[in-house]
């Protein structure tokens, strides 16, 4: 009994034209590789699908590593129906309609509906709240995928009744047996009888980047470059093999990963981490001047005083970059980069602006201290502006009595700095100054 009938099953396609990813999808959990910490036996989903208490979820995770197969498996061995849409093509009118026959279908046939939304995260707000009154009468066990942060994308409320579990990159061993799966399984690569070198093997699990359906790719485009009965090669792998484009979108989560991990690394003193991280984010096409914008706010807000060298050092990678362009200018950045993680590290400035900033914002406008005022003209001077202003040429030391604070703020202190590289000297004279004001306040 199927009231839907919206998917064409693929066994009415001729088998030559599906290609190699969809026929190798796994049929069973036996033969599904990869996320055995979500899937494995005697896991809370691998329990809840064998007793068939599934409830509405989501998958969270990279492209390729199995959300879609996934939902299938969970439906086909609930004994469910599978629905399939994506968020991309698919409107809430369109699934309105299908989710209101799903209570009817489940009352004449017993059997669950399934609904799967692939790439959840293109609905709106408004329109998760659509799920909302299904998923909570469960007249759907609604999965949805996303490669984007579920906390951000999806709708706290329709987030609140789902339960996410993170799918993980799929590791080289697992899709080296993917891969080799396709070659002997008559679903897959087996009427071509192929050999393939370990070294091929290896190099396409890598090329893969985690991603199971584009090592089935590029198996499938290299079976049909060498032939039956032959074997693919390393050579014949690097013949057909286009650069690896690796998982990175420019606004989403990952884009925020990376720069992270440079930032931190950075901070942490790792040239050569900082380095890889840096040449991550270069090789998967970032804009090299949005990373020197971030490495100009490291030297102020992470190396600051220790060394202010730093910050000349970023900017003049800047104009490098500007002068030069791609690939040569990408080096003056790396050397800035190199430059940072290796240089002593004082954030002093950053926390005492931020707690400068918290007290400009907290005390309002409080009024100058008369004697700092200027007056320029004769009645300012009558009014006290200036007077008793004590002008530091004027003493041998610099230091005078004068209070710099609004009356409210008197003795206030921000700046502790640290006695790290160059800051030491800043670290002394501040010190001396504190020293020198008290005794002079005190006379």
């Amino acid at each position: 009994m199927d009231l839907f009938n919206e998917e064409k099953e693929l066994d009415q396609i001729p088998e030559a034209t599906i290609p190699l990813a969809e026929r190798m999808r796994p049929t069973s959990f036996d033969t599904f590789f990869g996320q055995q910490k979500i899937i494995g036996k005697d896991t809370p989903l691998r329990k809840a699908i064998e007793t068939d208490t599934v409830s509405s979820l989501i998958f969270w995770g990279p492209p390729g590593t199995g959300k879609t197969t996934l939902a299938r498996l969970i439906a086909k061995a609930t004994k469910g129906q599978f629905l399939s849409f994506s968020a991309v093509i698919a409107g809430i009118k369109e699934l309105k309609a299908i989710i209101s026959k799903a209570g009817d279908y489940y009352k004449m046939s017993g059997k669950r509906t399934y609904l799967f939304i692939d790439e959840i995260h293109r609905f709106n707000k408004a329109q998760q709240d659509a799920f909302l009154p299904y998923v909570e009468k469960g007249d759907i066990v609604l999965i949805g995928a996303t490669t984007e942060n579920p906390s951000f994308e999806i709708n706290s409320a329709l987030l609140s009744r789902m339960r996410v579990f993170i799918l993980e990159r799929i590791t080289d061993d697992d899709i080296k047996g993917i891969l080799l799966e396709a070659l002997r399984s008559e679903s897959g690569l087996s009427d071509m009888n192929l050999e393939i070198e370990d070294s091929a093997l290896a190099f396409m699990a890598a090329s893969a980047d985690g991603d199971a359906r584009r090592g089935l790719v590029l198996l499938e485009n290299a079976a049909i470059f060498v032939g039956a009965n032959s074997t693919i090669t390393l050579e014949a792998i690097e013949k057909i093999h286009q650069k690896t484009i690796l998982m990175y979108d420019k606004s989403g989560e990952e884009h925020y990963n990376l720069i992270s991990a440079l930032h931190k690394t950075i901070r942490g003193g790792d040239p050569d981490a900082a380095l890889y991280w840096f040449a991550r984010m270069i090789h998967a096409g970032e804009d090299p001047m949005y990373i020197v914008r971030r490495l100009i706010r490291f030297a102020s807000e992470d190396i600051g005083l220790a060394d202010p060298y730093a910050l000349t050092l970023t900017m003049t990678a800047r104009d490098s970059y500007h002068f030069l362009g791609s690939p040569e200018g990408e080096l003056a950045i790396a050397e800035a980069v190199v430059y940072m993680a290796c240089a002593p590290k004082s954030n002093s400035v950053y926390t005492a602006f931020k707690k400068a900033l918290s007290d400009a914002n907290e005390h309002g406008s409080l009024p100058v201290p008369v004697d700092l005022r200027n007056a320029p003209t004769s009645l300012m001077k009558d009014i006290g502006y200036g007077k008793n202003y004590e002008y530091a040429h004027d003493f041998d030391d610099g230091i005078t009595s004068n209070e710099y604070f609004p009356d409210k703020l008197k003795g206030t202190t921000y700046l502790r700095p640290t006695e790290n590289g160059r800051e030491k000297k800043i670290s002394e004279y501040v010190n001396w100054y504190r020293q020198q004001r008290n005794s002079k306040k005190q006379k």
